[in-house]
């Protein structure tokens, strides 16, 4: 793993360091970018947030897939019958490619990741309440749990702000989706911002709020004004990172969105691709190519122009410096 400069080595770190320093960590994290948002050069204070570079894992909560899980409904046919059909070959295969994290939750918030993509999904043959997180197949986690993590790690670290982003919605009623918000402003609630123009870091600070919760369900986000409408996510759906990068630039040419946005670097298989590649896994495929997924990340820039990037979200976090690269893109800010 690449070390990590240290955090007094970028002209982003404010040199008030009384001021900066006024709520210190209370976590004893040692990770150099644990409060990276606390530590920015008091400049970036009265930046909205959608005009700042945010790292952001993508499909953050595969760290912690079950292996006994069945496959998602929502997948193919195809591969649900296999899966059946041969258990002890394809299951293994299936979590393989299903994985895109290794870190858990707090370990990504101390690497500095701001964004995490939440997949959210109830099982057909789980519990009445019990709400699971989902890629190809179902967490061992439950959702409640991990947003109280979430919380628990934001206590400690004052002024440090969090996006976090519920999506997919697998098997959710109506039901769920009031449990889920009435359980999300239980466990948050003076930490979320409710919906409105973007903020920058100086605002939140003020209000004491690190939250913004950005709801895919169009109907439950209206009915709670402390969830946010979905966050765009240019998803390029590439095997080849030549064909990804391809896809984010023709995204930037045709101009960003006015308000937060997520620029994903993760390749993505398909079926065939994974039947074709059995001995593979998404690790294998990711890891060789993140140099060149980060050369594209430190040639972006932040800020209001329609060519500039926002939330940058990647895989594997902590392999490379990606979450490094991404918030030392704020520099480009101060010139």
């Amino acid at each position: 793993m690449t070390e990590r400069p240290g955090p007094m080595a970028s002209p982003l770190m404010g040199t008030q360091l009384s001021e900066a320093g006024r709520y210190p960590c209370l976590s004893g994290s040692t990770n150099p970018n644990a409060d990276w948002m606390s530590a920015l050069c008091p400049s970036l204070w009265d930046v909205p947030l959608q005009h700042l570079s945010i790292p952001g894992s993508h499909d953050t909560m595969t760290y912690c897939l079950n292996k006994k899980s069945p496959i998602s409904h929502k997948e193919s046919r195809l591969l649900q019958l296999l899966a059946k059909a041969l258990p002890c070959i394809m299951q293994p295969i299936v979590l393989k490619w299903s994985v895109t994290q290794v870190l858990n939750v707090t370990e990504q918030l101390d690497a500095g990741v701001r964004y995490l993509d939440l997949r959210v999904a109830h099982m057909l043959q789980g519990s009445e309440k019990n709400l699971h997180f989902v890629h190809m197949v179902y967490t061992s986690v439950l959702v409640e749990d991990t947003l109280t993590e979430i919380s628990e790690w934001m206590e400690k670290h004052p002024r440090e702000v969090v996006i976090l982003a519920c999506r997919n919605f697998e098997g959710m009623t109506d039901d769920l989706h009031e449990y889920l918000a009435t359980c999300i402003k239980n466990i948050f609630g003076d930490m979320l911002c409710p919906r409105g123009e973007v903020p920058t870091l100086r605002q939140l600070w003020a209000r004491g709020q690190q939250v913004i919760l950005s709801y895919e369900d169009e109907c439950t986000m209206k009915r709670h004004r402390e969830l946010w409408p979905a966050i765009p996510y240019w998803w390029g759906d590439q095997v080849k990172p030549e064909k990804l990068v391809r896809y984010l630039e023709h995204m930037k040419s045709c101009g960003r969105p006015g308000g937060l946005f997520v620029a994903g670097i993760n390749l993505t298989e398909n079926l065939e691709y994974i039947l074709a590649h059995p001995s593979q896994s998404l690790r294998k495929l990711t890891l060789p190519n993140l140099p060149y997924l980060s050369a594209w990340v430190r040639e972006q820039s932040p800020g209001p122009g329609t060519r500039c990037t926002n939330i940058v979200a990647g895989d594997f976090i902590g392999a490379d410096t990606f979450v490094h690269d991404v918030i030392r893109l704020n520099e480009k800010l101060l010139h």
